[in-house]
């Protein structure tokens, strides 16, 4: 290996905010999607940071019309004083160019946030066109403005007086489009986030507006009830076991915890874990303190109650976590983050506090409610026999496996190819489909499995009763990869899988149910990007002599709209049955086309959402479902 010099002049020094635009994904994770509302997620922290503080009752958010986000709250506002670091520069201006400056290192700005490096709102000033701050402070207005790159156009200036004596800070920015994929807010993601920092700071008023053309919408967000709210929110789809939702919170020295908690009739459990408000999606110490303790209560008391006899044996943490929706909320002085972007609690302190508060308060709450102590005992029961018989339907499966050789369904259509890299299977509804497919297919990389109608719906199945149906073990062992905790990637036989099912009503619901699937049962199927949609067209029509596919009847109103003389005929496509093998390959065959969309693992946590609300019983929630979210493509068309 030969190279050039190495020496001083090698050495590149980043300085201000130049280490960010260099490297946005250290910062806030990606340039994508979620990366762009990252910086919405960073202003609106330091909001609620002031909130938790006790100086702010009200959040404003705002998409602007021309792209742009303005976040608003009733704080204290950032100091405006020049600062002892530097005295040339006010503090606010100090804040948003400068890495790890904050009021959250000590003094007396917060004593619990959200807050760890320093860098929130300096990264979303980096990653902007523009950004306009105002402040205002000691009865005046302040305002300061970014150009790209965090440069400040002119130092902080009083531009009149606070209205109304008014106190908070409001920022405005503009996303840098040389920075992102995209730089389109997402109205749904924004409020999702709005909503669930609204249940976490009980009685916050946080209110939402899109001023953006054709997206106008308003949304006012305020919970007396804060997480308890919450977890009744996230079961109003589902069947809860009993009314009650139990909650208990504990405080000592400089760390408190609250915990809501309330089981369902879901297979499935959710827990959803917040440190400072900040959401720990890879869980941490206050996930691992909760989960033992929860065993342990439970244990406790069935065995004090005679409802498992002294032969028994103690029920393991999935059995009793089965159908359990909880939020636990801690809020502590020092959170130990893993990563900018907070995803995992590791202060080993806070694990004692919520074991101790669970295995005391839960203790209590059981005692009190001796039905509900008794239905959630029962359903751990049921879950422990399931997970029993789970093992043995695994073991059978295996044995099976083992002696059909390679253990492929029979109904595969399998690619020559032996490399899972280059490799990819569809999955098609029916036989009609699979024929058009396995003709349009490339038959080295490509290979076709047909299912049966709609499959098994998970949500509302053990998993007992998921691996004797006939459709999932075809699905499980094209895959090739296990199931569940003994999934392994390595075993995969292709790096593609790919839904395809029609463009009509039936189609969406397959999807759904299919990755619903792949979401519970191979979720690192999901995580590593394996999971594709290829989306039919519903119609085609020619344009000169060529042929042009249209998704949905949406597709169709917007290319008349281009075209309004266009007046040759639209073909409806109805299913993939009805395609010839040349249309087939044309529209969705084709891996590097455009139709195809890679499912993520949050568009795969909506599919399994829509799943439990559309195969629900409660038919308003469905209706409200469908009519909250027919026009949003991210459901995948359902």
């Amino acid at each position: 290996m030969t190279g050039g010099t190495y020496d001083a002049s090698d050495i590149t020094v980043l300085e201000g905010l130049d280490p960010v635009r260099v490297r946005p994904g250290m910062y806030i994770g990606s340039t994508g999607s979620s990366g762009l509302h990252h910086l919405i997620v960073e202003v609106v922290d330091n909001a609620i940071d002031e909130a938790m503080a006790g100086y702010c009752t009200r959040i404003d958010v705002t998409l602007l019309a021309d792209g742009g986000c303005e976040v608003r709250d009733d704080g204290r506002g950032i100091p405006v004083a020049p600062h002892p670091h530097d005295p040339t520069k006010s503090t606010a201006e100090l804040v948003l160019t400068t890495l790890h400056a904050g009021g959250k290192f000590g003094g007396n700005g917060y004593k619990m946030s959200g807050g760890l490096h320093g860098v929130g709102v300096s990264v979303v000033n980096a990653l902007s066109a523009r950004l306009e701050l105002e402040i205002d402070r000691e009865g005046y207005r302040h305002a300061i403005a970014f150009e790209k790159g965090g440069n400040a156009v002119a130092p902080l200036k009083v531009i009149g007086e606070a209205p109304r004596g008014r106190t908070g800070t409001t920022v405005r920015f503009w996303p840098d489009e040389t920075i992102f994929d995209e730089v389109e807010f997402r109205a749904q993601t924004v409020l999702e986030r709005l909503q669930m920092m609204a249940f976490l700071n009980r009685g916050l008023e946080i209110r939402f507006a899109d001023e953006r053309p054709e997206h106008e919408q308003q949304q006012v967000y305020r919970y007396n009830g804060g997480i308890q709210d919450f977890v009744r929110h996230l079961n109003e789809s589902k069947e809860p076991l009993f009314k009650k939702v139990c909650n208990y919170t504990q405080s000592e020295d400089d760390q408190e915890v609250e915990v809501a908690l309330q089981w369902t009739s879901s297979y499935h459990e959710a827990i959803f874990s917040f440190a400072n408000g900040i959401a720990t999606t890879e869980g941490g110490m206050h996930e691992e303190g909760f989960k033992k303790a929860l065993t342990n209560a439970v244990n406790r008391y069935a065995r004090a109650r005679n409802l498992l006899k002294e032969s028994d044996p103690n029920f393991q943490g999935e059995d009793i976590r089965e159908g359990l929706t909880a939020i636990i909320s801690v809020r502590l002085m020092n959170p130990q983050f893993e990563g900018q972007t907070k995803a995992k609690l590791g202060n080993v302190s806070v694990r004692s506090l919520v074991e101790r508060a669970t295995n005391e308060k839960l203790a209590e709450w059981l005692e009190e409610s001796p039905k509900e102590g008794g239905q959630i005992v029962q359903k751990a029961l049921l879950a422990q026999r399931a997970r029993v018989a789970a093992r043995h339907a695994r073991d059978l499966t295996r044995r099976k496996s083992a002696l059909d050789g390679a253990g492929l369904p029979g109904k595969l259509v399998d690619c020559s190819s032996r490399n899972a890299k280059e490799s990819e299977i569809f999955i098609v509804e029916g036989n009609s489909a699979a024929g058009s497919a396995k003709r349009g297919r490339d038959p080295r990389t490509q290979a076709i499995l047909p299912i049966r109608g709609k499959i098994l719906n998970v949500e509302k199945a053990r998993v007992d009763k998921m691996l004797k149906n006939a459709e999932i073990q075809a699905l499980i062992m094209a895959v090739g990869a296990g199931l569940a905790d003994e999934f392994d990637l390595a075993k995969v036989r292709y790096n593609k899988v790919i839904i395809l099912a029609d463009a009509d009503v039936d189609g969406s619901h397959i999807r759904t149910l299919l990755l619903t699937f792949f979401l519970r049962q191979m979720r690192p199927l999901v995580e590593a990007g394996f999971v594709y949609v290829a989306q039919p067209p519903l119609y085609s029509t020619l344009v000169g002599t060529s042929k042009t596919y249209l998704k949905d009847d949406a597709a169709r109103e917007t290319f008349l709209a281009a075209h309004p003389n266009h007046n040759k005929p639209f073909e409806r496509l109805k299913g993939l049955g009805e395609m010839d093998w040349d249309e087939l390959r044309d529209t969705t065959m084709s891996v590097r086309g455009r139709t195809l969309l890679q499912i993520s693992m949050e568009e795969a946590a909506l599919a399994d959402q829509a799943c439990s609300i559309l195969m629900g019983d409660d038919v308003e929630v469905r209706r409200r479902f469908i009519q909250e979210n027919a026009k949003d493509v991210r459901f995948l068309d359902i």
